[in-house]
Formats: C-alpha cells, structure tokens, sequence
C-alpha cells in the first residue's frame, strides 16, 4: 500500500476454504476499491511502554485466536458473516526509534481515514501511546471536524511527555496540548482506587476532562453510563474515537497488561458496554491497548478476553445497522 507504512498480516495460512464459520475464515485481507464495514490494523509497539511490557505482541496474538471464536453470537443471536471486516495488517515498526514509529502510525491512521472514509477503523495495540498516534493522524484527515473520546481505563493517562517522552502514559495529555482534542471532549470510565495521582488528577479538572469513576458507572449500569457519555460527546462532537485500555479491567480477570490493577471492570461489564459503543453510529474508530500475551498465563484469558471484546463491538455495529 505504497508509502503509507502498512503490511501485510501474516496470518493467510490460518484461512481456509468454505463458509466462514470461524473468525480466521471470515476476516480477509484489505484490497483496495473495497468499501468494508470496518478495517482492522495493527500497532505492535511498546518500546514507548512506562511498565516493561510485550503489548507490541498481540497484534499477532489477536489473530491467532480468531481460530477459537466462531462468527456466531449465541447471546445476540448474530452472525456476524455477512459484515464485511477486511484486515489491513500492521504498521511497519523501526527497529529502536519509537519517535519515527509512533509517526507511521499516524501516517497509517490518516491514510485509512482518508482512502476509506465510511468504514470504520478499529487499531489493535500496542501500548497505549498508539491511540495519540492514530488522533493525530484521523485529525489530519478532517482538520476542520471535532473528535471527541471515549477512553475506558484504570488511568487518566494525562502524564507529563516533557519528562516521561511520548510514553504510554501520556496520550491524552498529547492530544490536549496538542490542541487535537479538548478536555471537555474527553469522557474517561472505569477510573478507580489509588492509581491516579493527584498532581493528574487536577490537570483533568483544569481541562475539563469528564472523570467517570467506575464506582459512579456501577451506580447507574456501566452500560447506561457508556451510553450516556457517548450520547453527550455525540450531541458536540463531529466523530467519535473509542480506546480501550485492557488494563480496565480487574486483574483476576485479564492478568495480561502491563498495569494490572485489582478492583477494576468485570469482563461481563466490558463486553456489554461494548455491544453499546457499537451501536452508536458516531464511533468512527475504536483501539485496543495494553494487552501484553508475555504477561498472560498459559490458558490466555487476557488474549481471549481482547478478542471477545473485540467481537462484541463488531455485534454492536451489526444491531445497529438492524436499527437504520
């Protein structure tokens, strides 16, 4: 695809002929002319981790668990055959220099917003730096629109880059220095315990950042409280940008991120809040963060959780389409 950083997945030998009963079998390589309803790439990085971490691992390890899940949704009673995913492979990593890398990534994101307006992107990480990454690059492509985000996460991730560089803890800051995004655009659910400090805390109130502790989400549904956030960010904003942070949830349930916490999200409340964001037409784009297989135990829940959640968006935007 020319210039723009991104190859080839390397995942054709899992593909087989037949009905596309399974996940591998479904999701097919992204062939210019087409018209998709969501392209998926990868952004294997984590160089610019502040946790030491292989999260630049699950691109790859996300698609070889494709081969465990089939396209049907008992639970929804949907098949999600008939919804065109096309896979764009990943972007090209430089070997030392995380700078030139979190650049191709945005290089990437604004050549597939640009050359595939109406699909849906959805970027599997990497770290959580690739989310500034991708903004940037979607913001290039329609500088005069507004995006808001909907960022579910244990962490504001509003560190200093002066000091830390452009980490992982540091994209949302990024993008509001930056002038990308405004704070007040910005609508953080499943902040909890002790894992904020209060230096970052006042930087999100200075900017407006809308906090949304994950104990007031349980108090009003996690699920009612997504759909809130996205019913006010759809009510100001031009598109809207979904980052999943995995470290969201609790650690007895997804031992595999860097950064893992007890006390966060259940599984059951991530799944849901996801069928939720993928009925929302105003999602233009959605990631997947932090999840580290090298972290993971040997029966890979963390690497079937990613992969799960990552289904149920896709579920959400097949109910939605049912609705228009």
């Amino acid at each position: 695809m020319g210039d723009n950083w991104l190859r080839k997945p390397e995942w054709f030998w899992n593909q087989a002929d037949g009905e596309p009963d399974i996940v591998h079998q479904w999701v097919r390589s992204l062939k210019e002319g087409e018209t998709p309803g969501l392209i998926l790439f990868g952004a294997p990085i984590s160089r610019s981790s502040i946790s030491v971490s292989g999260a630049s691992l699950y691109p790859l390890e996300f698609r070889k668990m494709w081969k465990s899940f089939a396209t049907y949704n008992l639970d929804e009673n949907v098949d999600l055959s008939g919804f065109h995913v096309a896979d764009a492979g990943d972007v090209a990593m430089h070997t030392t220099d995380i700078v030139t890398s979190h650049k191709r990534i945005e290089t990437a994101a604004a050549y597939l917003s640009r050359h595939y307006p109406d699909s849906t992107l959805s970027m599997i990480g990497g770290d959580h730096s690739t989310t500034a990454c991708a903004v940037r690059g979607i913001k290039e492509t329609f500088p005069d629109e507004t995006i808001g985000i909907l960022q579910l996460d244990t962490h504001l991730d509003v560190r200093d880059p002066a000091e830390l560089g452009p980490a992982n803890g540091t994209p949302i800051r990024q993008l509001v220095d930056g002038g990308a995004v405004k704070g007040e655009n910005i609508y953080n659910i499943g902040l909890h315990g002790y894992f904020n400090a209060r230096p970052l805390i006042d930087y999100a109130k200075e900017h407006g950042i809308n906090m949304v502790t994950l104990k007031q989400a349980r108090e009003q549904g996690v699920t009612s409280a997504v759909g809130a956030a996205l019913r006010r960010l759809a009510e100001k904003v031009d598109r809207i940008y979904v980052t999943v942070d995995m470290d969201v949830l609790d650690i007895t349930q997804a031992p595999g991120v860097p950064a893992s916490t007890p006390g966060g999200m259940t599984t059951i409340e991530l799944f849901g809040s996801l069928i939720e964001i993928g009925k929302w037409k105003e999602v233009h784009y959605i990631d997947f963060v932090c999840l580290d297989p090298t972290k993971d135990s040997p029966v890979a829940e963390t690497v079937k959780a990613g992969v799960y959640a990552w289904l149920q968006f896709v579920t959400g935007r097949v109910l939605g389409a049912r609705k228009t």
